[in-house]
């Protein structure tokens, strides 16, 4: 049985451990607000993705990118929230010595930046499409990528946002705080590039 579901387990984990915007985010919200306070952000982008990895599996992802104008809103809207939440992150200091009191980002936030990315869609659209032969029928494939996609997506992500946290107990000094700030910003911007190519 497990050679049957390693395939789909293995392109899930590659998939959701590769270097991104949402594993980006994570490790800016460890370092910048800690785990706990980075769990909703967390939560919200893994959801987000088993959400998708659902809907895929009942056909919806195929009709996001059948439809052109649609796969270009959502690229226009996905990029402009990336470039602000590279903002938000670039010009963030050392944590608790900022003026106005920075706040991580929340549930809702993680699955609007998956919801948007047709990256995301292609992703958990091909994996309806090449493990759908594993299953019954819709309604098992769907449960099956939302439960491997939830599980895999939240460990990925946990242990992007524990390098956050580990990297910031490294950090001593405002300076350095805002190279890394600036740093994960500008990998956040660089991984709207793939959304355009």
């Amino acid at each position: 049985m497990l050679d049957t579901f390693l395939p789909l387990l293995l392109f899930v984990l590659v998939a959701t451990i590769s270097p991104g915007g949402a594993t980006t985010l994570a490790t800016a919200s460890g370092a910048n607000f800690g785990w706990w306070r980075s769990l909703p952000l967390l939560s919200g982008i893994s959801f987000g993705l088993a959400s998708m990895a659902v809907a895929a599996a009942f056909g919806l992802g195929g009709l996001i990118l059948a439809v052109p104008e649609l796969q270009l809103a959502m690229k226009l809207l996905g990029s402009l929230y990336l470039f602000w939440l590279a903002m938000q992150i670039a010009l963030r200091g050392q944590p608790g010595k900022a003026a106005v009191t920075q706040k991580p980002s929340r549930f809702i936030a993680g699955v609007a930046l998956l919801w948007q990315n047709p990256k995301a869609w292609a992703m958990t659209l091909s994996a309806a499409a090449s493990f759908a032969s594993i299953t019954q029928g819709a309604e098992s494939l769907a449960v099956l990528l939302g439960l491997v996609f939830a599980v895999l997506s939240m460990a990925s992500l946990a242990l992007w946002c524990v390098a956050g946290v580990l990297l910031a107990g490294v950090l001593k000094t405002e300076r350095q705080w805002r190279l890394l700030n600036r740093f994960l910003g500008a990998l956040l911007i660089a991984s709207i590039v793939p959304l355009w190519l």
